[in-house]
């Protein structure tokens, strides 16, 4: 089998061509991976909205110079990405002045936090060491349906009782 640059071989190629369409990309296909290209656009406000959440219990405020430290961002990069949180109604944001989180930003901090301590349960208690479930939770956090975190939350629930 031969791989081409990129790692795909050439079974995955021809899995995303449709007979039917003499070759050209089957929309079933690219559709089982339109969540995932839809959680990567969602994951980086996720995690600005959780930080600013938490900057703002630790410290009182969030100002992007700590936002950018945190995340190992650039000043300019973290400036770019809260003008956009600001665009999407997340946040509010003045030049040199901190940075808040507005209704909508807040309700998707305090999802987001909640998304994570699910995960984090469950890969703890599925007997993943503290350091790893903490690093994997921060990733898995952002790709877990609705359907998938109640079943994780109905396992932690049920292992509570064993």
């Amino acid at each position: 089998m031969n791989t081409e640059p990129g790692g795909r071989s050439d079974s995955t190629q021809r899995s995303a061509a449709s007979p039917k369409t003499g070759g050209a990309p089957d929309p079933a296909f690219a559709q089982r991976f339109a969540r995932t290209r839809e959680d990567h656009a969602s994951e980086t406000a996720e995690d600005y909205v959780e930080l600013i959440d938490q900057l703002h219990r630790e410290q009182g405020e969030a100002r992007v110079v700590d936002i950018a430290a945190r995340l190992g961002v650039s000043h300019v990069t973290a400036s770019r990405t809260i003008a956009r949180l600001q665009k999407d109604g997340l946040v509010t944001a003045r030049k040199y002045r901190a940075i808040f989180l507005t209704e909508l930003g807040v309700a998707l901090a305090r999802e987001s936090r909640r998304r994570h301590a699910v995960v984090l349960d469950f890969l703890r208690a599925l007997g993943v060491g503290d350091v790893q479930a903490h690093l994997d939770a921060e990733g898995i956090e952002h790709h877990t349906s609705p359907e998938t975190l109640a079943a994780m939350e109905r396992f932690l629930r049920g292992s509570e009782t064993r």
